[in-house]
């Protein structure tokens, strides 16, 4: 099945994808931001509307909408009382206005179903070359600043005493995690794109002692999810995303008997 070029390019992005969610998702998670990936993850649906109705690729639109809106909750500040229901208001105006560009354009409905649940097999060679661009991008800034935002994760009330910066730190994470949620929803969409960044995190977190371990095991549990679900959609002609999602769940349930 490797001899098609479509899979190829979808083995490829998978991967990168699936090993920078797999990095960056053991951090959300323990610093209990699954809530808010999900936003992004539908201020992203918007982001990709307004990109069809303006004519651009849904990925530029999805990384200029998350990204701003991932810098205005890091400014207000992510550890207010409010941010929760701030957060939800946001994520409710994003799904109208994502619905609302949709009605606008001309596109068909195709294009709403490629955005909302991914269209890994119709990237082509550019595309992956703008996964690749952005996923290193991601993977090298967090390698880089892995110790603080380790801390800031993995024991915030600490490091909330003794991290300089804290906030603009805070921030950066943001940034990070919305490049990371527009990319991946090439693979699963974006209505689902909590399945790459927060089941393996959430699975990997059952087994690792360390960080580390966590990690690497995160990315380990994302890039076999992606691996098995391309080659049981090529087989099947199901949804990549459908197998991805129930490969995950599996792992994850799994996981849960597993006493720490």
């Amino acid at each position: 099945m490797f001899n098609f070029p479509f899979m190829q390019h979808a083995l490829i992005a998978g991967t990168l994808i699936a090993i920078m969610s797999g990095l960056i998702g053991p951090f959300i998670v323990a610093r209990r931001m699954s809530f808010l990936a999900h936003t992004l993850s539908e201020i992203g649906f918007a982001g990709a509307s307004f990109a069809l109705f303006m004519s651009w690729s849904p990925l530029v639109g999805m990384l200029l909408f998350s990204v701003v809106a991932s810098m205005s909750v890091g400014g207000l500040g992510i550890k207010e009382q409010r941010s929760e229901s701030l957060i939800s208001a946001v994520s409710a105006v994003a799904i109208g206005l994502g619905i609302a560009f949709l009605s606008l354009s001309d596109k068909n409905a195709t294009a709403a179903t490629g955005i909302l649940f991914g269209s890994i097999f119709s990237i082509n060679k550019g595309d992956v070359l703008e996964v690749a661009i952005l996923a290193i991008l991601v993977i090298l800034v967090t390698l880089l600043m892995f110790r603080p935002f380790r801390h800031f994760a993995f024991d915030y009330t600490t490091a909330s005493f003794s991290l300089k910066n804290l906030q603009l730190i805070e921030v950066l994470f943001l940034g990070l995690m919305a490049v990371t949620v527009a990319v991946s929803a090439q693979v699963v969409g974006s209505l689902l794109i909590f399945i790459l960044m927060i089941l393996p995190a959430s699975s990997a977190m059952r087994w690792g002692r360390t960080v580390w371990q966590i990690i690497g095991l995160s990315i380990l549990f994302a890039v076999v999810g992606v691996w098995l679900a391309l080659g049981l959609s090529f087989w099947l002609d199901l949804p990549v995303s459908f197998f991805i999602a129930l490969i995950e769940a599996i792992i994850y349930f799994v996981s849960l008997s597993r006493k720490k």
